[in-house]
């Protein structure tokens, strides 16, 4: 089982789970890619992504290299497509459930870029990043739901989660993912979330 599967429990304390916005059960590495949350924001969206690089191929290493600005970008061709690219997200969950963490959630990841939700614009400031393992419009594995719905509670256990969704709603038109291919009913159900903290798109599928 993957170390962010492990369940939570109502009564875990933040010093148990969370240290400076770092998550107990996740692989730390890391990210140059962040910076200070406005004075002002609220931490209360998450944000779901797919990703893999290159686009299908699961297994290696070039996602945690990506945000890390240690991709080689002559390693393949649809690397040249990126290059320079300078980007990372709070967390990424693999195929196999397998969770690593690049920057604190108490920091300003750079996953949403130009971005709106629930009237108010630029997400990064406000929102928690999860990267999954995956390609827009194709579907994800068992273990990843089973970490990404622990992962969701455990965030909202620390920070004032009010609502979640996925890149293609916060930037419709500019991006598709998670995609078509994401199960928003079957986290709906791990999580037990009211549906209004879903995009209305998905709150009844």
């Amino acid at each position: 089982m993957a170390p962010a599967a492990m369940p939570t429990t109502d009564n875990a304390t933040d010093s148990g789970l969370w240290q400076a916005g770092w998550y107990r059960f996740a692989k730390a590495l890391r990210s140059p890619n962040f910076g200070p949350r406005p004075a002002s924001a609220q931490t209360d969206l998450i944000v779901l992504h797919s990703i893999s690089l290159p686009p299908g191929e699961y297994g290696g290493n070039a996602v945690q290299q990506l945000f890390t600005n240690q991709l080689d970008w002559d390693a393949h061709p649809y690397f040249q497509g990126i290059r320079g690219l300078e980007v990372s997200s709070h967390f990424y969950v693999r195929r196999n459930g397998e969770l690593w963490q690049f920057v604190s959630c108490d920091d300003r990841a750079w996953h949403a870029g130009v971005s709106s939700w629930r009237g108010r614009g630029n997400c990064n400031d406000d929102s928690i990043g999860i990267e999954l393992e995956g390609l827009e419009g194709e579907h994800f594995e068992a273990p990843q739901y089973e970490t990404l719905a622990s992962l969701c509670a455990a965030i909202a256990q620390h920070y004032a989660i009010a609502h979640i969704a996925g890149h293609e709603h916060i930037a419709p038109g500019r991006k598709q993912d998670p995609g078509s291919g994401f199960d928003w009913r079957l986290l709906r159900e791990h999580l037990g979330w009211n549906p209004r903290m879903f995009p209305e798109q998905v709150a009844q599928r």
